[in-house]
């Protein structure tokens, strides 16, 4: 019966590119970019042209110009060269290393004719309606939620966006949905892997997954579950521990995924702790640790954004100081953290995630679990009966240590240390240009490493066995590699289809109270990330677009210098914090991914369990944080504020995980 459901979804949407209008042709421009006499015409052979490979309507793409004759490259080379568009346009780019650019924005189907002297080419384009550049995401999600299975709606999902671009690219609907198919496969999957960060992500996370294989083989896991046991004896003090280790790995949101849901999974399944749970304490102090705290790999890239954000605007300004300022207005990140604490003192939960827990308590098999194939109970059985604790604990510090190292070292490189400013900001400076990716596969490998000589070395496990330990733990991460990539290429998609520009001109084409940018940002920032399933995407798309109209609709509405720039700091926070909502509330995004694999929970159980909380915390952090301290009230009244308003909630929509277990706070 899904499946039927499934297929008619498939055909509406299909059936809706059909029946979409052409939409009325108008001039896109009519003027001229730029006069120059002194220019010279293309000649009629030696020229290939390439068009953008996805057309949007209203959206300006460069048409380039390729020369193909060496001679006659020769000859253009730093000159400028006359290009008229339909007849009306004219265009005067430089050559450069034998290639011309011209900017274009794409208005309506129809015959684009590009002329230069006796140059002549012709091409019949029909832009994609932009509206229709939510519709890979947005069924990815739908369907993801309909059937609770990701890899169905991920393929869904990339072949509506691919049999989108193939129909309005000329061809029939049978045409289109057969190309959608092949460009699926041979295009947005490969392009998507091909990505250098990607393809780190792949190598880190296998070598991640091969050393915790090793080291529940060799016994250390066993050992760090007995060593934990003595602090976490009880669910709440195991979800503690959880919550303790996830702010602790701080410095980057990867690593501490992987790493504290694979180490905590033993302790937590002991505890008769839900995966569910598990996956959503791994998952709410990843990203909004690593995007608050000073020292991490996000740093470099906020920094980026902020610093072309001031330097659009002329203000005197600093990134640096930006960022600080704006610490204050992260409601979202901050309140995330609060909530779990709350949560596990009032050993209280609502929604699905009560219902998961409740089934753990009692040893039932909840919807989210996963069953592991290596059997943890007899880890180290080649070794002594007890494990021991630090052929775990050892290789884990090896590679966060690593990591540090390699992100000092990587960015000592960049910036170098600069004696005329703290240690503080030259270490924020440090980390926020290290390359974070070098710096992880350094540092798993090293882990990896650590670990097999660990377990050869006190002879617990041959090297044969060794290694095929290692080929075990590659495999578990198999079907983890197969959902970031389906994930990837539909971020991919949405990239060409400027899926983030539809959603952000809705927005910005309002002319809006300044008071409620912050907030309007905050939700925008989370759609954003929600469709894309990318919290760095959706930053580096939005930062440009909103600082810049948020500063000038703050000072065009008279306001003030400072009180501008508390909008702009607010703003700054919103973009951020929004993207980590909705980066926890996309099952297409990689974080949410990496853990439900490191935590060894289904998916979309994952997804499911965890959309209650975190729409829970977004909707208190905008309406009682962003908005309020847009109007000026102090954020030092608001956090504490929202804190209560969380308590409240849990108090009074919550019910006691453990049935029979008087609320207490002892």
């Amino acid at each position: 019966m899904t499946g039927t459901r499934t297929i008619r979804v498939v055909i509406f949407f299909v059936a809706l590119l059909i029946v979409t209008p052409g939409g009325i042709c108008r001039d896109s421009a009519g003027m001229t970019p730029d006069m120059h006499h002194d220019t010279v015409s293309l000649p009629v052979y030696g020229i290939r042209v390439e068009l953008p490979r996805v057309v949007m309507r209203g959206i300006t793409k460069e048409i380039r110009l390729q020369i193909t004759d060496g001679e006659i490259m020769r000859a253009l080379e730093g000159k400028r060269v006359r290009i008229r568009l339909n007849d009306s346009l004219s265009y005067f780019p430089e050559v450069t290393h034998g290639m011309l650019a011209i900017s274009y924005s794409f208005p309506c189907s129809e015959t684009l004719v590009i002329s230069s002297g006796p140059f002549h080419s012709q091409h019949h384009l029909n832009p994609i309606p932009l509206w229709l550049s939510i519709l890979p995401p947005l069924v990815a999600i739908m369907i993801a939620l309909l059937l609770r299975e990701v890899f169905t709606a991920l393929v869904i999902g990339l072949f509506i966006g691919a049999t989108t671009i193939a129909y309005y690219q000329g061809r029939t609907i049978a045409g289109a949905m057969f190309a959608g198919f092949l460009s699926s496969i041979d295009t947005y999957i490969p392009e998507s892997v091909l990505d250098a960060s990607h393809l780190s992500i792949i190598l880190f996370s296998m070598m991640i997954g091969a050393t915790v294989n090793l080291i529940s083989d060799n016994g250390g896991m066993r050992g760090v579950v007995n060593l934990l046991s003595r602090f976490a004896s009880s669910p709440r003090s195991g979800q503690l521990v959880t919550w303790l280790l996830g702010v602790a790995i701080f410095f980057d949101d990867y690593a501490n995924t992987l790493v504290v849901g694979n180490t905590m999974r033993p302790v937590t399944d002991r505890l008769k702790i839900s995966r569910e749970k598990l996956s959503y304490i791994v998952d709410s102090t990843a990203a909004p640790v690593a995007s608050v705290a000073f020292v991490t790999t996000w740093i470099g890239a906020e920094l980026s954004y902020i610093h072309d954000g001031i330097t659009t605007l002329a203000l005197d300004e600093t990134p640096y100081d930006v960022f600080i300022r704006s610490l204050q207005y992260s409601f979202y990140p901050l309140l995330t953290l609060a909530f779990i604490v709350i949560l596990l003192i009032m050993r209280r939960d609502y929604g699905p995630m009560l219902h998961a827990e409740r089934m753990a308590r009692k040893q039932i098999t909840s919807p989210g679990f996963i069953p592991i194939d290596v059997d943890e109970g007899k880890a180290g059985r080649d070794g002594p009966e007890r494990g021991r604790w630090f052929n775990a604990v050892i290789p884990v510090v090896v590679i966060v240590g690593g990591t540090i190292t390699g992100l000092a070292h990587t960015g000592l490189m960049e910036t170098g240390w600069d004696p005329g400013l703290s240690f503080s900001k030259n270490l924020s400076l440090v980390i926020g240009h290290s390359d974070s990716y070098r710096s992880l596969l350094w540092s798993s490998f090293a882990g990896l490493i650590t670990a097999l000589l660990l377990t050869v070395s006190q002879r617990i496990m041959n090297l044969e066995r060794c290694v095929e330990s290692l080929l075990n733990g590659f495999r578990t991460m198999l079907t983890a590699v197969l959902i970031l990539v389906l994930a990837w290429s539909i971020a991919l998609m949405t990239k060409y289809m400027n899926t983030a520009d539809f959603i952000s001109g809705i927005m910005i084409d309002f002319h809006l109270a300044p008071a409620l940018l912050p907030a309007l940002t905050f939700i925008l920032s989370a759609l954003v990330a929600f469709s894309t399933g990318s919290s760095w995407g959706t930053m580096a798309i939005l930062y440009p677009l909103i600082l810049p109209s948020s500063w000038l609709i703050a000072r065009e509405s008279g306001l003030g210098y400072d009180s501008s720039m508390a909008i702009f700091h607010n703003v700054v926070s919103c973009v951020l914090a929004g993207s980590v909502l909705g980066d926890h509330c996309s099952p297409i995004s990689d974080t949410t991914i990496l853990s439900s694999l490191a935590s060894s929970c289904r998916h979309i159980e994952h997804v499911r369990t965890q959309l209650p909380y975190a729409l829970t915390v977004g909707s208190v952090a905008v309406f009682f944080g962003s908005l309020p301290a847009a109007f000026g009230v102090p954020t030092l009244l608001l956090i504490p504020v929202n804190m209560v308003i969380l308590f409240l909630i849990i108090r009074f929509f919550g019910k006691k995980t453990e049935i029979g277990v008087p609320w207490d706070f002892r």
